[in-house]
């Protein structure tokens, strides 16, 4: 009869689980079932540890070109993803779905192995992938490196004139804001100047004294302003950058400098640059003694 999977898509033929068997030789499982199209036997080896589903099933439409579809579900019908290890999937039954049929499989069950045996195997496995390191981490980090350094070229031949740009807008922000300090000064001076001259020469201090209280109580509402607006307290050093930076982006925005730009490709030269210098550690490049004192 008909089966459904969980994705609804209907299959016209429930094969029995002989149609699709499996069995381990030489330690490997061996997946034997018949091709639609040819109408032949064919058995497939399969490296659990390493082969996924997707590499199984695109080996099985490869040897029958007129494979359509190939799926795996679980017995639930469920969809099994194609990046699940034949380890996984081989350690329950399953459905393989080739076309329109759906294939019942039932793996048998794998002696287990004894305590010793599974830790020989892990201490195996354990030496041949640092061997594997060993014979390629030389190449794979020159190979790296090679990448590092044409990435940093690239960035500062985009820096290179983004940063001229900035230089320009730096300088004429801060020769703007030192203006602005300077007339602030003289500002401040005049007006010194002004309630001296009169206080002793055209007026008294008695005229004078309500004057004062209330230019002072002006600068303060002046100040707590400044609070409201900007939420900082008024800190010249803080007044000062405020200050320059309001002038560095309204010149920016006059002459197009894209600032966020800058401030990614600047984060990516020194992320770049981070990765070149923990490459080239003696430590990670796992030198000889005597060439890292060479180059020390």
């Amino acid at each position: 009869g008909a089966w459904r999977g969980q994705e609804g898509a209907p299959y016209s033929t429930l094969v029995p689980s002989d149609e699709v068997t499996i069995n381990y030789r030489h330690g490997l499982p061996v997946i034997t079932l018949t091709l639609p199209t040819r109408g032949e036997r064919c058995r497939f080896t399969v490296k659990p540890v390493v082969t996924t589903v997707g590499a199984f099933l695109q080996d099985v439409q490869r040897e029958d070109k007129g494979i359509e579809r190939a799926e795996v579900f679980a017995t639930d019908g469920t969809k099994v993803s194609d990046a699940t290890l034949m380890e996984i999937l081989l350690m329950n039954d399953f459905k393989l779905v080739i076309n329109n049929t759906a294939y019942s499989v039932s793996p048998p069950v794998k002696d287990k192995l004894s305590s010793e045996h599974a830790t020989e195997m892990e201490d195996i496995k354990s030496l041949v992938h640092r061997l594997f390191v060993a014979l390629h981490l030389e190449d794979h980090q020159i190979r790296k490196e090679r990448e590092l350094l044409q990435k940093l070229d690239h960035l500062k031949g985009e820096l290179l004139p983004l940063e001229q740009m900035k230089a320009r807008i730096t300088e004429s922000a801060d020769a703007k804001t030192s203006r602005l300090l300077w007339v602030g000064l003289a500002l401040m001076s005049t007006q010194g100047g002004a309630l001296a001259w009169l206080t002793w020469w055209v007026y008294s201090w008695d005229i004078m004294e309500p004057v004062t209280y209330f230019i002072t109580y002006g600068s303060a509402m002046a100040f707590y302003a400044y609070f409201v607006l900007t939420k900082q307290d008024y800190i010249y050093p803080q007044a000062k950058d405020r200050q320059f930076l309001h002038y560095f982006h309204r010149k920016s925005k006059k002459q197009r400098f894209n600032v966020e730009r800058y401030n990614k490709l600047k984060d990516d030269l020194a992320e770049t640059e981070e990765s070149l210098r923990r490459l080239r550690q003696p430590l990670h490049l796992r030198l000889p003694i005597q060439e890292i004192n060479d180059k020390d």
